[in-house]
């Protein structure tokens, strides 16, 4: 038998601010109400709420602008494009990213696809490959799969129409992408992936398998990218 388990009032306000995420009450680019209109609402202090939105803030679901307010995280902001890519130059010059959208087709979830994405075996998923360059130089060939149910007339017209990949399911679709796990591993190059990112067959790559979750946990997409690390490493910011 477990014991229950303690929620400090501020979490329990985060919860619910969540609920009002994952509702569409307030939706990406969105100013949510003030603390004092919040606490009210809440019947808590304004401390309770400020500590719940200091959280959320620092999960990049909410974003603060000095003077104006307290706006939903959206991937439409430009300053978002690189919230999920940890890949940076050797040199640490800033480099203008290029997304190459490359097939996209319909198929059934397997085993794998199904675990990982919640879907019964067979459902309907689409499958999206695409290329990231990063200056001239291609650094990241990605195989993606989504549900066809959440993404329902995603072609690769659709991807190429110029928004980001992100910025495009939540704008056209309503799914917001606002955490991912990843797990990393070195493989080496196949003829495909070696083709692609220009490097030879057998070659060492970075293989970043990621599952991104929308509002509620919901896992929305697995992506599969295989990183060329010649000339860039993967950088991760901890503590």
């Amino acid at each position: 038998m477990h014991a229950p388990t303690f929620s400090p009032l501020y979490r329990q306000i985060k919860q619910l601010i969540m609920g009002n995420l994952e509702s569409g009450e307030w939706g990406p680019g969105d100013a949510i109400p003030s603390e004092s209109e919040l606490a009210g609402r809440f019947g808590v202090s304004q401390g309770t709420v400020r500590k719940a939105i200091d959280e959320m803030a620092a999960e990049n679901l909410l974003v603060r602008q000095q003077g104006k307010g307290t706006f939903v995280a959206t991937h439409k902001d430009p300053g978002s494009a690189f919230r999920f890519l940890r890949l940076v130059a050797n040199d640490g010059v800033p480099q203008v990213s290029q997304s190459i959208p490359l097939e996209c087709w319909r198929a059934k979830a397997g085993p794998d696809v199904a675990r990982t994405l919640a879907l019964e075996p067979g459902a309907p998923i689409t499958i999206l490959r695409r290329l990231l360059k990063l200056g001239d130089e291609p650094v990241v060939f990605d195989e993606i799969y989504l549900s066809s149910e959440l993404f329902p007339d995603l072609t690769l017209e659709v991807v190429r129409a110029g928004e980001s990949l992100y910025g495009l399911f939540e704008s056209r679709y309503g799914v917001c992408m606002v955490r991912a796990d990843e797990r990393l591993r070195a493989v080496a190059a196949d003829r495909v992936s070696a083709e692609l990112l220009k490097v030879a067959e057998g070659s060492p790559l970075l293989l970043v398998e990621r599952v991104t979750f929308s509002y509620a946990q919901k896992p929305v997409e697995w992506r599969r990218g295989y990183y060329s690390t010649r000339n860039h490493h993967y950088r991760n910011e901890l503590g």
